[in-house]
C-alpha cells in the first residue's frame, strides 16, 4: 500500500504541473466579446507596434512557439483564432520571445545553447537505452546490460534538467514583456490581470512541464528495457 501511496505521488510531482497547465488554458479560454482581437490579431499588431521587422504568425499544430530561425511567432488553433484570456495571452507571450530576440538580449542565449543540447542527450539516451538488450544479447554479460541502462537514464535525467536552465527566458518573456504589455496597452482590463497572471505564469512553465514528463517517458522506457532484458 505504501509503495503505490509513493507512485502515485511521485507521478503527481511529475506529471502535476502538465495537468495544471492544460486547467489554466482551459478555464481561462472561454470567448470573451469584449476583448479587441484574438490571438493571432494581437500578436500581428504587437509585431508591428514594436516593429519587429519580417516577424511573421502563422498556424501550426506543433505548439505554440516562437522560431527564432525562421523569424515565426506560430500559434495553435485555439490561440491564433481564440478571443479569450489565454489566446491574448499567449499570444503576448511568444511576441515577447520575439522581442528578445530582435532585442538579441542576453537571455536568449539560454535557448539557443541549450536546447539543442538536451535535445541531442535525449536522442543519445534513447540510442543508449535501446542498445541495452542488444548488448546483453551479444555478450551474455547481464552487467554490461545494466551499466548502458545507467548510462541511458543519466543521459535522459540530464536532458530534462537541461530544459529547465531555460526557465528564466520563459520569466521573463511572461512577466517582463507579456504581462507589462497587456497591462499598459489596456489591451486587457483591471479585473483581468490576476487570470492573465495565472495563464502567463502557466505559458512560463511549460517547458519545465514538459521535461518533467520526459522523464515518465523514460518510465515506459525502463518497463519496455525490463521486459526485454528479461
Amino acid at each position: 500500500m505504501l509503495f503505490v501511496l509513493v507512485i502515485v505521488l511521485v507521478l503527481l510531482l511529475i506529471y502535476g504541473p502538465h495537468l495544471w497547465i492544460r486547467h489554466v488554458m482551459a478555464r481561462h479560454g472561454g470567448t470573451l466579446d469584449e476583448l479587441p482581437g484574438t490571438g493571432g490579431e494581437l500578436a500581428r499588431h504587437l509585431i508591428e507596434r514594436f516593429d519587429l521587422g519580417d516577424v511573421e504568425v502563422e498556424p501550426t499544430s506543433g505548439g505554440d512557439h516562437y522560431d527564432s530561425a525562421a523569424r515565426k511567432v506560430r500559434l495553435s488553433p485555439d490561440i491564433m483564432n481564440g478571443r479569450s484570456l489565454t489566446a491574448v495571452a499567449v499570444a503576448a507571450h511568444e511576441v515577447g520571445h520575439a522581442i528578445q530576440y530582435h532585442r538579441q538580449e542576453r537571455i536568449t542565449h539560454l535557448r539557443q545553447r541549450y536546447s539543442p543540447l538536451a535535445m541531442t542527450i535525449q536522442k543519445i539516451a534513447i540510442g543508449i537505452l535501446l542498445a541495452a538488450p542488444l548488448l546483453a544479447a551479444v555478450f551474455h554479460v547481464p552487467q554490461i546490460a545494466l551499466v548502458t541502462v545507467l548510462a541511458g537514464i543519466l543521459a535522459m535525467l540530464a536532458s530534462a534538467l537541461i530544459q529547465m536552465i531555460i526557465l528564466p527566458m520563459e520569466w521573463d518573456a511572461s512577466f517582463n514583456k507579456a504581462l507589462p504589455i497587456l497591462i499598459e496597452g489596456e489591451y486587457i482590463s483591471q479585473s483581468q490581470y490576476a487570470a492573465a497572471r495565472s495563464v502567463l505564469r502557466a505559458a512560463a512553465l511549460t517547458y519545465v512541464a514538459a521535461a518533467l514528463v520526459d522523464m515518465l517517458r523514460l518510465g515506459r522506457w525502463l518497463a519496455i528495457l525490463r521486459a526485454a532484458i528479461r
